[in-house]
C-alpha cells in the first residue's frame, strides 16, 4: 500500500510538471519575443565618419535580439544620403542619432547673404565661419564690408541675414 501512495504521487508530480511546462511553452509562444520583431538597417562594409551613407554599403536583416532597443534605423531610406558621425561596423544596427543631414553650405565657399524688409531685399558676397544644413542658423563674414552676421541657411544655398 505505501507503494501505491508513493507512485500515485509520482504520477501527480508528472502530470503537474506536464502541464506547467505546457503552459510556459504557450506563454513563451504567445509572447512578443516570439512574434515578427521588425527589420533593421546595418552596414555591408566599415562606414567612416564624415562619410556619405550609400544604399550598395546597406543591407536590411531580421531583428532576433528580443532586447534590441533604440533609434536604430529600420528602412534604407532613412539613412541613404545622411552623413555618419560615428564609425559604423558591419552586421551591427545604425543609430539614427549618429546621422546627420549633409552640409549644404561648407566653411570658407563663397555664399550669396540677402537681407529682406517688406518688398526690399539686399544682397552680398559673403564667406561662412562655419558648415551649415538647411535651417541652420551660422555666422557669415561680409566680403565687402569684413563684418560677420548671423543667418539662416536656406534650401537654395544662400544666407538669409538676421535682423538685430
Amino acid at each position: 500500500m505505501m507503494f501505491r501512495r508513493t507512485h500515485e504521487n509520482a504520477a501527480r508530480i508528472g502530470r503537474k510538471t506536464i502541464l506547467s511546462l505546457l503552459s510556459l511553452i504557450a506563454a513563451a509562444l504567445a509572447s512578443p519575443a516570439a512574434a515578427d520583431m521588425g527589420m533593421a538597417v546595418v552596414p555591408t562594409r566599415i562606414i567612416y565618419p564624415g562619410e556619405e551613407i550609400a544604399p550598395s554599403s546597406l543591407d536590411v536583416v531580421e531583428i532576433t535580439n528580443p532586447n534590441l532597443a533604440g533609434d536604430f534605423a529600420r528602412s534604407v531610406d532613412e539613412v541613404t544620403g545622411m552623413i555618419t558621425n560615428r564609425t559604423l561596423l558591419p552586421g551591427r544596427t545604425i543609430l539614427v542619432s549618429g546621422l546627420r543631414v549633409p552640409y549644404l553650405v561648407k566653411r570658407g565657399a563663397s555664399v550669396r547673404l540677402t537681407f529682406g524688409i517688406g518688398n526690399m531685399v539686399i544682397s552680398a558676397s559673403g564667406s561662412p565661419l562655419q558648415n551649415g544644413s538647411v535651417g541652420d542658423v551660422i555666422r557669415v563674414r561680409n566680403i565687402d564690408s569684413g563684418l560677420a552676421v548671423s543667418g539662416t541657411v536656406m534650401a537654395d544655398g544662400t544666407v538669409q541675414v538676421m535682423a538685430k
